[in-house]
């Protein structure tokens, strides 16, 4: 924990609720100069941090969000690319558009958020952006196929940005959460063609049913706010960071050196198709 005497001013992106509004009131309660954002917030219980608007879909909003930081603060030390959702179906039921909708919440936002905050790190040459994946983004999950590729995407997006900014001093890191408690699940929309093609239905529907209860059931995100912290704290942080319950975690770790053939079959199994 930082010396009373000092603090990071700390931007997370989707900090009304879930895994980001547990990473802003964490970073708080230390100490931390916390900006969260939202494109909505004003219906979400007060906020004990600052919240500030921003909408994530549009790069205009996202480069006012920081430059408010910037001139209040003097200085963004941390950006925490938080925000998403998820949509659940088959390919062949997700539109362009519904594809385009993913890709915009869970990539390009943060592309667009790097893109604000990387200027003043690099003349001060010094700062961190910690990228909240996924283990979806090292496995892919059926009927999940375009959340899977937007956290795929995060993740060659972030390794090919830690090499390009380590010569100015600013960390990249990935936080990948396995399935927390979180109103994620509640707010996954399921792609509008789901409700009509029969031909995929009832595969769909045990794989999602799966997925609700193993993240219904799934810990608290305080524990990802606590792994947060730590990354902060340390001088040296490396790329990649796995957080979850253990027999997701002990998945990633097996899927390089498991035939595919089997850890395919193991997946359908899991998911009932």
């Amino acid at each position: 924990m930082p010396p009373p005497s000092t603090f990071r001013v700390v931007l997370i992106t989707g900090a009304s609720q879930g895994i980001g509004r547990a990473c802003a009131e964490y970073l708080h309660a230390r100490g931390e100069r916390v900006y969260g954002t939202s494109r909505d917030w004003s219906a979400r219980p007060p906020a004990p941090f600052e919240m500030i608007p921003m909408d994530a879909a549009r790069a205009g909003s996202v480069e006012e969000a920081v430059q408010t930081v910037l001139a209040r603060e003097g200085r963004l030390d941390a950006l925490v690319n938080n925000a998403g959702m998820g949509i659940a179906g088959a390919v062949e039921d997700t539109s362009l558009d519904e594809a385009r909708a993913q890709m915009e919440a869970n990539f390009f936002s943060v592309v667009r958020a790097c893109r604000a905050a990387l200027p003043s790190m690099r003349e001060r040459r010094s700062g961190i952006v910690v990228n909240i994946s996924s283990l979806a983004g090292l496995i892919a999950v059926p009927f999940q196929s375009l959340y899977s590729a937007s956290k795929f995407a995060v993740e060659g997006f972030s390794e090919a940005l830690r090499m390009e900014v380590r010569p100015y001093g600013i960390r990249v890191v990935l936080i990948e959460p396995g399935d927390f408690h979180t109103p994620f699940t509640a707010n996954r929309r399921r792609t509008a063609a789901s409700a009509v093609n029969p031909a995929y239905r009832q595969r769909f529907e045990r794989a999602l049913a799966v997925m609700e209860r193993d993240e219904t059931h799934g810990p608290d995100p305080a524990r990802i706010a606590r792994l947060l912290a730590r990354i902060l704290d340390s001088p040296r942080p490396r790329l990649r960071y796995r957080v979850g319950p253990l027999p997701e975690r002990l998945a990633a770790a097996a899927r390089p050196l498991v035939p595919p053939a089997l850890f395919e079959w193991a997946l359908v199994k899991y998911y009932g198709l």
